[in-house]
């Protein structure tokens, strides 16, 4: 079997190992090389000769796009695909520009790279599906698009600001679009929400009243499923899916009619149970496949410091289809 040879480049340890996580997954991938930094990546590149390089734009000492430059010099028969939190047209083409044939947004890289790697390795190019493509195209036509279906995203955040700016708005969203929201969240989470909400004149109390905004406690919820360490997946189902239902059935929207907002799995990680977050996001993966649902798990980046985390990061991101980093 001929092996497609990889240089991972990628300055947050965490994410440089969900993505080796991730390319491990192929067999016809071997990655013989990693870096961190921009000039790193241009020495790799023409030490390693590489069939494929991706790269982040955000680099320290060189930034990708530079990096990109001088490595299409040093090691013209490399293919190069970024792999990188910016999502802005511009930035994208600049990349293609400098011989890139394929841009995947962070944010999609759980349900992107695989195929974005594929698509490059077969000589076409490949556009993240968070960014536009009608400047993009290459001169053959021969694009390959990120899938659109956006189910169950993780977002690693920094301060509590997170819940009342980013979760807040989110929420306020999603109900003036018509759907119902499910918040797993701690009492002083919700306290936030609930202020961010009603500043943005949406009537929490009244939205509770007709079912379309719930609120659960995550410990207490947790115990009605947990036999001892593990997430039961029967009595999982049965209490979701009741929760889900109903607030399907209060929703006005008439397609994915339900946001979900949670925070278990980070109680359990808190917790120092891995094995039991990871299983509990397998299970949420299952659910999906019954009901039709957003899901939004939110883990403090602050529980992921050290190279003891970067394993568990991996795991943990490769359960969604879209990641977020703090």
């Amino acid at each position: 079997m001929e092996l497609f040879r990889v240089l991972v480049v990628e300055d947050f340890a965490p994410f440089r190992r969900f993505i080796c996580s991730t390319l491990g997954k192929n067999p016809k991938l071997q990655i013989v090389g990693e870096a961190s930094d921009g000039f790193e990546a241009v020495r790799k590149a023409e030490e390693l000769q590489p069939d494929l390089i991706l790269l982040d734009i955000g680099l320290p000492t060189l930034t990708g796009v530079e990096a990109a430059r001088q490595i299409r010099k040093l090691s013209p028969e490399s293919k190069l695909l970024f792999v990188s939190q910016e999502s802005s047209a511009d930035i994208a083409q600049e990349a293609f520009r400098q011989g890139a044939l394929g841009y995947v947004v962070k944010t999609r890289a759980g349900i992107e790279l695989l195929a974005a790697v594929k698509a490059v390795c077969q000589g076409r190019q490949f556009v993240s599906s968070g960014l536009p493509d009608r400047h993009l195209m290459d001169s053959t036509g021969a694009l390959a698009r990120g899938p659109s279906e956006r189910t169950h995203f993780v977002q690693f955040y920094k301060d509590d600001n997170f819940w009342r700016d980013d979760v807040g708005e989110l929420l306020c969203t999603a109900l003036n679009e018509g759907k119902s929201v499910i918040v797993c969240a701690t009492g002083q989470h919700v306290a936030a929400l609930h202020e961010s909400m009603q500043e943005r004149h949406i009537d929490v109390q009244r939205l509770a009243q007709v079912g379309r905004c719930i609120t659960l406690d995550p410990a207490e919820t947790l115990l009605k499923f947990m036999d001892s360490d593990l997430p039961n997946q029967r009595k999982f189902a049965s209490l979701l899916g009741s929760v889900i239902r109903d607030a399907e059935a209060a929703a006005i929207a008439t397609s994915h009619r339900v946001t979900i907002i949670g925070e278990m799995v980070a109680l359990l990680w808190a917790q120092a149970k891995l094995d039991a977050t990871i299983r509990l996001e397998e299970i949420w993966n299952d659910l999906a496949k019954t009901y039709s649902f957003h899901l939004h798990c939110a883990y403090p980046a602050s529980g992921f410091q050290g190279q003891q985390t970067e394993q568990p990061y991996a795991a943990i991101c490769a359960q969604h289809s879209a990641i977020i980093p703090a």
